[in-house]
């Protein structure tokens, strides 16, 4: 099988390949030996979560502060 990498550096892999993975999303990338290879992985919801904080450069010290802050307007 063969899959073409497109002016925008995206690859469609296909679906007889992707059929063996219901359900993933999202895959791990790595250069081994001059082989892309491909290692799926199942994202937990916190794991979103997480990614997203780190998009945002929030640490647990800024999220702890906010659900003091919030707790604090509840009161």
């Amino acid at each position: 099988m063969r899959a073409k990498l497109t002016s925008r550096n995206r690859l469609t892999l296909p679906k007889s390949v992707v059929a063996a993975f219901e359900g993933v999303t999202s895959f791990d990338v790595a250069e081994e030996n001059g082989r892309i290879v491909l290692t799926p992985v199942r994202l937990s919801r916190a794991d979103v979560v997480r990614a997203r904080l780190a998009d945002l450069k929030l640490s647990e010290v800024d999220v702890a502060a906010a659900v003091a802050w919030a707790r604090q307007a509840q009161a």
